[in-house]
C-alpha cells in the first residue's frame, strides 16, 4: 500500500509484541490501524486470511460498517501500528482521496477470501 509515506512519522503509535491479539472477531470495531512496522496476521475460524506488512491496513471493516470485528488481527512480529478512529479515517481520506481507495480495495479482497474460507 502506497500510503505508508502519510503515516511513517505519526506520532501516535502502538506497539504489540509479537503473538499479542490485537483484537479479536467480535470486539468493537471502532479503531482501524495502519501498520507502520511488522507484520499483522488476519485470523478468521482459525485460517490465516492475510499477513499485512508496513502501509498495510486492519481493521477495516468494523470502523467502516460500525460493526463488531469479523475477525482477529495478531502481531505476527513485533510491530506498530498508527489506530485510526472514524474522524482521523475521515481526516485522512479528505487529505488524501486515493487513501480511501485503497481501503476499499483491501476490503473487498478480504471479503472475497472470508467468503472463499466458507
Amino acid at each position: 500500500m502506497a500510503t505508508i509515506g502519510i503515516f511513517k512519522y505519526e506520532a501516535e503509535t502502538k506497539s504489540f509484541p509479537a503473538g499479542e491479539v490485537i483484537f479479536q472477531k467480535g470486539d468493537p470495531g471502532d479503531v482501524m490501524y495502519v501498520i507502520q512496522e511488522g507484520e499483522v496476521q488476519i485470523v478468521y475460524r482459525d485460517q490465516i486470511l492475510d499477513t499485512v506488512g508496513p502501509g498495510g491496513v486492519v481493521g477495516e471493516m468494523a470502523l467502516v460498517n460500525k460493526s463488531p470485528r469479523s475477525a482477529a488481527a495478531i502481531a505476527k512480529t513485533d510491530c506498530t501500528v498508527v489506530p485510526l478512529d472514524e474522524e482521523a479515517f475521515k481526516r485522512h481520506v479528505h487529505h488524501t482521496p486515493f487513501f480511501a481507495i485503497q481501503v476499499m480495495r483491501v476490503l473487498a479482497d478480504r471479503l472475497r477470501r472470508m467468503n472463499e474460507t466458507l
